[in-house]
């Protein structure tokens, strides 16, 4: 049977969800638009659409705004037919109709991701035990001990267990024989790293040893080592070695080339930290581009360390880009529109409306309250005593007419330094709603399912009146 939409929308934006709709064309699915009585389509929540809508027709899907608050299953339930939510903005329906109504599995992945605890040796167990949980939390599979040289990691054993205890694989970085064997008897997964020349320590330990140059950037030794190993038929990982831009980054690339073209089957680890920490770039794009190489390469673990103050979102960096890259190299695509985490500074389409879209939204506005919209032009702010364009909050101000109201001038204050910086910057920007940076800032999940009625869709309403 041929679907059947039902979209719900306010009064505001219904003329440009049916402009939207009919640019789609020949679509599998039938669809028709419904207007509640509301303006704003954001301020639609669940327990208002149980009040106004008496039925779904023949729909057997209906799509409400993004923002939608609410339980949509009890919807769905009582109605008999599935309630989803639909992007946040209209202009994203194209996308979102292309992917059936339904956002990328981003679930999978198939890159382990260690993540270094580079200085371990100064953390008590405690410390150790808090900065694993934050690694965990950020995607980390493996937590990395790092221990410094010449300096006492008297209770190495100690973390190890405690943090095996936790559920945490384990491994310790180290050049020192004495502590990989420590670390190993204690119950540590991972020994990073060996050579051809200290491979012996394999006999006396379980621990899956990391092989590396004996020289840096000598691959025919890790290639000696390599093969070493396969003899034995023991698990082991092989790193030739990233190396920082100037120094070697092109040909330490190459090398990872080389050793997977040598031995297609084998485990492959690559450590980000020489890019990530070395260079002064936005680690958002260099770990997209680093786990491109990954995914190409079919390198399947890489090493991550969070030193320097702009990496310190490296692991959830890592986390999403293994994620982006799987999902794109199973559908065979490129790796966009699967998800924004890492466009922390810019959007693809940061301005959704045009200025004459905008212009006709606000002709139809005939109440007090300010909305907040931007375009190629600049930040636009609108109610029915007017509609004005600028890109400085300083010149909205004296048209606003708040100087009496301390706390709507706080607000309009607000919202439009967020738009100035979205529309500086070319991102998106939603009234009511901080902007979005992506991975880089550590934000909890908005959960639009737990809103339960209308008290804060009315103090929202209250904010925006002068």
């Amino acid at each position: 049977m041929r679907e059947r939409l039902l979209l719900l929308t306010g009064r505001l934006a219904e003329k440009r969800l049916r402009r939207t709709m009919a640019a789609l064309g020949e679509t599998p699915f039938d669809w028709e638009v419904q207007v509640l009585g509301l303006s704003v389509a954001g301020l639609m929540t669940a327990d208002l659409l149980r009040r106004r809508l008496d039925g779904v027709g023949g729909a057997t899907k209906v799509v409400v705004p993004g923002r939608c608050r609410g339980d949509l299953e009890s919807l769905s339930k009582d109605y008999g037919v599935p309630f989803v939510r639909g992007p946040d903005d209209l202009k994203d329906l194209k996308k979102f109709f292309g992917r059936g109504g339904e956002p990328p599995d981003l679930s999978r992945h198939d890159v382990r991701i260690f993540a270094e605890i580079v200085d371990a040796s100064s953390l008590d167990v405690a410390g150790i035990l808090a900065r694993a949980d934050e690694y965990r939390r950020q995607g980390a599979d493996v937590i990395d001990l790092g221990c410094m040289p010449g300096t006492a990691f008297s209770h190495l054993a100690e973390s190890v267990q405690a943090l095996k205890a936790e559920g945490h694989s384990v491994s310790i970085d180290s050049a020192d024989l004495a502590e990989l064997r420590v670390g190993a008897r204690a119950g540590a997964d991972f020994l990073l790293s060996l050579t051809e020349e200290t491979l012996a320590l394999t006999d006396e330990v379980a621990a899956v040893p990391v092989l590396i140059p004996a020289v840096p950037g000598d691959q025919e030794s890790l290639v000696r080592a390599v093969e070493a190993m396969i003899r034995q038929g023991r698990p082991f990982l092989a790193d030739p070695i990233l190396d920082p831009i100037h120094f070697g980054f092109t040909q330490s690339v190459l090398r990872y080339h080389d050793l997977r073209r040598r031995f297609p089957d084998i485990e492959l680890l690559m450590g980000t930290g020489n890019l990530t920490e070395l260079t002064d770039a936005d680690t958002t794009g260099v770990n997209a581009v680093l786990m491109g190489i990954v995914s190409e390469l079919a390198i399947r673990n890489v090493l991550v360390v969070r030193v320097s103050a702009h990496n310190s979102r490296a692991v959830a960096e890592t986390d999403i880009a293994r994620r982006i890259m799987h999902a794109a190299k199973t559908d065979g695509a490129l790796p966009q529109d699967y998800d924004g985490g890492l466009m922390g500074l810019r959007d693809r389409k940061p301005f959704p409306n045009s200025a004459a879209e905008i212009a006709e939204m606000a002709q139809a506005v005939k109440d007090a309250n300010f909305r907040v919209e931007l375009a190629a032009d600049g930040v636009h702010v609108f109610n029915r005593a007017g509609h004005r364009v600028a890109t400085d909050p300083f010149d909205h101000w004296p048209a606003m007419g708040l100087q009496d109201d301390g706390a709507h001038a706080f607000y309009m204050g607000v919202e439009t330094a967020r738009a100035q910086i979205a529309w500086q910057l070319g991102k998106r920007y939603v009234q009511d709603r901080e902007l979005d940076w992506g991975v880089a800032v550590e934000r909890a999940a908005e959960d639009l399912s737990g809103y339960s009625g209308e008290k804060s869709t009315k103090a929202e309403r209250k904010s925006r009146k002068p």
